[in-house]
């Protein structure tokens, strides 16, 4: 496999804000694609010229979709996808990219797409021949013998229950049945 390795992103406070008002349906879609952490390859443009671009470019089909996600969904290529919804949950073991299929699941490609939105075109390669395919970026092997599963978190010791209250006192307390007034008739609760 021949994918271009980065640095995993550390995710500031702001981006941790961005993302927990992230509605839930587009937080699974962004941890099952990658996107929670892009990392963006350098661009001749700058953030404010890529914003411009979004603002008076884009068609309806990309700014609908893009908009839905923390840190937007078409501006990534595969190659630019962060770390996968296993290593962000420490399961390593599990990571996407040792599974079968992962990966080469994208074929090393990346779609060109027109302006409704559609694919009409396939494989972008990189300057360096790399393969446009998404690389978890968890520091974790992603070859060899699956790292160890972790272990439950360590139990905290049951804190002692509060002492018992004697029965008598946890009952509430009844008035005993009185005896039926003339008439035939019980008193009304709380009557003398």
């Amino acid at each position: 496999m021949n994918a271009l390795v980065r640095p995993q992103r550390k995710l500031t406070e702001q981006d941790y804000e961005a993302i927990h008002r992230t509605p839930l349906m587009n937080l699974h879609g962004a941890l099952y694609t990658g996107i929670v952490d892009p990392v963006p390859n350098p661009s001749p443009m700058s953030e404010a010229e890529g914003a411009w671009v979004r603002e008076h470019v884009w068609t309806e089909p990309f700014t609908a979709i893009d908009r839905k996600y923390p840190f937007g969904f078409w501006r990534w290529s595969m190659c630019e996808r962060g770390t996968c919804w296993n290593c962000l949950n420490k399961r390593c073991d599990i990571c996407v990219h040792r599974q079968k299929g992962a990966p080469h699941v994208d074929r090393g490609t990346e779609g060109v797409h027109n302006h409704l939105g559609q694919r009409v075109a396939a494989l972008i390669l990189r300057p360096g021949g790399e393969r446009c395919v998404w690389w978890c970026r968890c520091p974790c092997a992603k070859t060899g013998p699956a790292p160890a599963r972790p272990g439950p978190p360590p139990k905290e010791p049951a804190a002692e229950p509060p002492p018992a209250e004697p029965a008598a006192a946890a009952r509430p307390q009844r008035r005993p049945l009185q005896a039926p007034a003339v008439g035939g008739q019980l008193p009304l609760p709380g009557a003398p």
